[in-house]
């Protein structure tokens, strides 16, 4: 398993409680799972998560399945919500 760090920005930081968090997780999958299930998340953090981005060390996941997005030992995670604006 690697070890790494999600960060959190608007929406997801309000609904995480946190800017940032320690992840040991294989995939973006598992790590996003694992954040989902700390104490205190509720259905607000699932559903801001849904409809979010990702960086993976800068690099956009995209469309890609989450499952198979590798993490890298040290990596960061960006979670990005929808943003406001045109």
């Amino acid at each position: 398993m690697a070890n790494g760090t999600i960060r959190y920005w608007a929406a997801a930081k309000a609904a995480a409680g946190v800017a940032e968090e320690p992840y040991e997780a294989d995939t973006l999958a598992e790590a996003i799972a694992g954040a989902a299930l700390r104490d205190g998340r509720d259905g607000d953090f699932r559903r801001v998560v849904e409809r979010s981005s990702f960086l993976v060390d800068g690099d956009p996941v995209g469309t890609r399945a989450h499952d198979s997005v590798t993490l890298p030992e040290g990596g960061v995670v960006e979670v990005l919500p929808p943003f406001a604006g045109g």
